[in-house]
């Protein structure tokens, strides 16, 4: 069983604090360092949760994980310079949208030579590839210096719905979660400890939709999920379905010891985002909405 100990908000991760995984005492554990869907909303109102893009780190024994390249990845991209030495990691992409592939451009360890990082996701909507998606937004007009810029070695592997990639004692299996966006969820899996990753939840999710959903959050540890966004309806009068419902429910039903809600809308600021946790926490009490800086030991 897990042990990890869901605290609640406290400042967000600045630039001057990007001081990584260097205190952590367990063998597996999460930091997030982009909590934020859509766009990045830096702003006063949402100080003490964060306004980067998704981005979060997990690190098993030694071996890096990161599950989505949203703004967040450049702030983790600083911690890891600071540690003067070479990296190798795996970053593991839900889908191609811009929210979370917008941080890979400003990712510094890519641009250092002796470093080697292995990118994963599934075909765009268009049917691009995950290097054809990161190259893209890296051409002009959109960015002065294209993807071959960065002198990392980067090795591309393109993913389909069950597939189970494995790294020495750890195994990652994807699924297909949201057919319309094209969205990967994941679950990690190292000795007996697991996460999952279902960041594209939707109420009306069809019956392969939901196999596979069930499939990856079946008594996990931990599942990080996301609210469905209502921004419009859930600020008015009219009685419309709790945006948090979604993941609390699947969280419920299958068995997921803790819970954490990333990919929080733009519109949500903190003082929002305080009463969403104490909404989800009557529902399902080891639940924490996620903030810049949250670390969680699983082991």
């Amino acid at each position: 069983m897990s042990n990890q100990e869901l605290s609640h908000p406290q400042n967000y991760v600045t630039d001057e604090q990007t001081t990584g995984s260097q205190n952590q005492d367990g063998k597996f554990f999460i930091q997030f360092w982009g909590v934020r869907g859509l766009i990045p909303t830096p702003n006063s109102e949402n100080r003490r949760y964060g306004g980067n893009t998704a981005c979060i780190e997990i690190n098993i024994d030694g071996q890096r994980l990161v599950l989505d390249a949203g703004t967040g990845l450049r702030v983790l991209g600083k911690s890891w310079l600071q540690e003067k030495k070479s990296i190798e990691a795996h970053l593991f992409f839900t889908n191609s949208q811009t929210n979370r592939v917008q941080g890979f451009p400003f990712f510094a360890p890519a641009f250092v030579k002796d470093n080697c990082f292995h990118i994963y996701g599934t075909a765009a909507t268009n049917g691009a590839s995950i290097k054809q998606c990161l190259c893209d937004q890296m051409l002009q007009p959109l960015f002065p210096y294209p993807l071959q810029v960065m002198q990392s070695k980067l090795q591309f592997y393109n993913l389909t719905s069950g597939k189970t990639i494995t790294l020495n004692d750890i195994t990652v299996t994807a699924a297909l979660i949201n057919k319309t966006q094209k969205s990967l969820g994941y679950r990690i899996s190292w000795q007996n400890y697991n996460v999952a990753y279902i960041t594209d939840l939707y109420k009306n999710a069809d019956e392969s939709e939901c196999e596979h959903i069930a499939q990856l959050t079946q008594n996990v540890d931990l599942l990080i999920a996301n609210a469905t966004y209502n921004p419009q309806t859930i600020r008015t009068d009219q009685e419309v379905d709790i945006h948090w419902q979604t993941a609390t429910d699947l969280a419920l039903n299958k068995g997921v010891k803790s819970l954490i809600i990333s990919q929080h809308h733009p519109d949500d600021n903190d003082e929002c985002l305080d009463n969403i946790q104490t909404a989800v926490n009557s529902i399902f009490p080891k639940a924490l909405i996620a903030y810049e800086g949250l670390v969680v030991n699983i082991n």
